[in-house]
């Protein structure tokens, strides 16, 4: 199983130039500090939340995950 890289997916959306509350808007969130939860792992990410990062970031849908759990 592979886990979302919640480190490259931040890193990303800042080189991007995308602020936390755009990245909430383009999920459906109402707020950036909804967003962050995501982004630090609290919450986990959605699959259908995926292909919209990735697309959003401007990434293949496989460069948003690493590793394997077994």
């Amino acid at each position: 199983m592979q886990r979302v890289n919640l480190s490259f997916i931040a890193k990303r959306r800042v080189e991007c130039g995308y602020t936390q509350q755009e990245m909430a808007e383009l999920l459906g969130f109402k707020n950036a500090s909804t967003y962050l939860k995501y982004e630090r792992g609290e919450y986990g990410f959605k699959a259908e939340h995926m292909p919209v990062l990735a697309q959003k970031l401007g990434v293949e849908l496989r460069d948003l995950f690493y590793g394997l759990i077994c």
